[in-house]
């Protein structure tokens, strides 16, 4: 305060007002609240991110399981067949379970597939062995059939039939054969796995690819005798590994047996003179 041009200190005098006067606080320590800044995300996350790092809701597996929250449930019944879902399973395969049956379906006198597959029969093999068999057929038939008409001097024109009518007869036969076959054997009150019976014809179709790899040998004779010995690998490695099990359809056993041999022995004939023969 100003007092005759001198100016006077102020602490020891009495200041009315509505501003009460502020003590020396000295040495003032602040104290944070502990946080979760340090670690990103936060362990306790505010609004509507519940705590964690999540993936993106698309990245899950939407297509085997409904999300969370929804009213949406998996198919039952009927319905549960035409998802991809139900056939998962059966593709779910390692290479080398693949390469073991394959050397099973070579050695048919063993009698171990049905055995192996009865607990996890796979329809991976079987397709890939057909699809196999369909561009093997199909590039063989027109390798062979091109070199003759080159050795004959002759025109030779492509047949695109031949990659459809193999496709039409490796895979309706490894469909079509063991449904009928599962019809049967339900009747007589041997019923069997459908999908172990789609493994087992298909395992079966691998030993006509050497087969058909060997027809390029330009001998009749030995064409025939490779289809033969093809078809009777085949005939026997389908008709002992079903053979234990449909004696339990009572006396009648041995003719669905036989019945079944012949059946494959001719699909070995079929591919003889449609594949292993070459016509100029």
């Amino acid at each position: 305060m100003m007092s005759g041009g001198k100016y006077t200190t102020i602490e020891n005098q009495k200041i009315s007002g509505s501003v009460p006067a502020v003590s020396d606080p000295g040495h003032v320590a602040v104290k944070f609240e502990d946080s979760n800044l340090e670690t990103f995300p936060p362990s306790e996350a505010q609004g509507k991110i519940s705590g964690g790092s999540r993936p993106p809701r698309d990245a899950d597996d939407t297509f085997s399981k409904p999300r969370s929250g929804s009213d949406e449930s998996p198919p039952s019944g009927w319905f549960h067949s035409f998802t991809v879902a139900a056939y998962k399973p059966y593709f779910d395969v390692d290479t080398s379970d693949v390469l073991e049956r394959i050397k099973d379906s070579l050695f048919p006198f063993n009698r171990s597939f049905s055995e192996k597959t009865a607990s996890h029969p796979d329809l991976y093999g079987p397709f890939w062995i057909c699809t196999t068999l369909i561009f093997v057929a199909a590039s063989i038939g027109t390798f062979v059939t091109y070199v003759a008409h080159k050795i004959q001097k002759k025109e030779w024109d492509y047949d695109i039939n031949l990659v459809t009518w193999s496709a039409g007869l490796f895979y309706g036969y490894v469909t079509v054969i063991p449904l009928a076959l599962y019809i049967i054997l339900k009747y007589f009150s041997a019923p069997a796995g459908l999908v172990q019976l789609f493994c087992l014809y298909g395992y079966s179709l691998f030993i006509f690819i050497p087969a058909l790899c060997l027809s390029v040998v330009p001998l009749e004779l030995f064409r025939w005798v490779v289809a033969g010995v093809a078809g009777f690998m085949s005939a026997t490695f389908v008709a002992l590994n079903l053979r234990a099990h449909i004696k339990s359809s009572g006396e009648r056993w041995f003719l669905i047996v036989a019945a079944i041999f012949l059946l494959q022995l001719a699909l070995a004939v079929v591919l003889k003179i449609y594949l292993f023969t070459v016509t100029v």
